[in-house]
């Protein structure tokens, strides 16, 4: 694994810790890979179809993960793009901010 993804990853672990999340959505990393959230935790994602798919350059991610960037600004600006239930990503914004 990247050690960047691995970073953000252990980023994603901490962020989402004791929080009970009943859906899945993959985070992909542009030219990194992709990590996936769901009711086991967060982990590298491995493949299978996701309730939302959140996409951006890893720099954006980390923005997001550590709070220099809001999820519905980073929507709104392009700089991340989402398919599948908006309600889930909603979710997922909710756990990261």
């Amino acid at each position: 694994m990247d050690e960047t993804l691995a970073k953000v990853l252990a980023s994603l672990i901490r962020k989402t810790e004791g929080e009970a999340f009943d859906a899945s959505v993959r985070f992909e990393f542009v030219d990194v890979g992709a990590l996936r959230l769901d009711e086991q935790g967060a982990r590298v994602d491995d493949g299978s179809e996701a309730d939302c798919v959140i996409s951006a350059d890893l720099d954006t991610f980390r923005a997001l993960f550590d709070g220099d960037l809001g999820p519905t600004a980073a929507f709104m600006t392009g700089r991340i793009r989402i398919s599948g239930d908006m309600g889930v990503a909603m979710k997922a914004a909710g756990l990261l901010g």
